[in-house]
């Protein structure tokens, strides 16, 4: 397991650090600074009370629970969410409520996790054709049944 170094800053009271549940855990547990519901089919900007600071050459995604996706319905709508290595300003994560019934979500839940990656900056190059032919082909979404 590769270790980073991430700088936090509590903007709220109510905020916490992310939080790790076991030792080897890729995603660290963001947690709510508000409570509300989100009725079904509601879109819900989160905010957790934090912002960061880490090195270039890796980025944050914040991914849903998946305890709160099987058992409430609630995910993250642009999952993966991503967060630059320059961006300062507060975390928030934008939940969707795709159960039946409408979600509570209180003062110090954990609402998502955030995972960090390295990252590849792609120099793209154009090519009148690109390389000879491969078993995938141009087949996608579903091709292959």
């Amino acid at each position: 397991m590769n270790d980073i170094k991430v700088l936090f800053r509590k903007m709220s009271k109510d905020a916490r650090k992310p939080e790790y549940s076991h030792h080897d855990d890729s995603g660290a547990d963001l947690f709510s600074v508000e409570e509300f519901v989100i009725e079904p089919g509601k879109i819900r900007l989160t905010h957790t009370g934090i912002c960061m600071e880490f090195s270039k050459g890796v980025d944050a995604q914040i991914r849903p629970r998946s305890g709160l996706a099987l058992k409430k319905g609630l995910t993250v709508v642009n999952t993966p969410g991503t967060i630059d290595a320059g961006y300062r300003g507060e975390i928030c994560v934008a939940l969707i409520n795709l159960g039946k019934e409408k979600v509570e979500i209180f003062k110090g839940d954990r609402i998502a996790q955030i995972v960090f990656t390295p990252v590849y900056k792609a120099h793209f190059i154009e090519m009148l054709e690109l390389s000879g032919d491969t078993d995938r082909g141009t087949g996608g979404f579903g091709h292959t049944g």
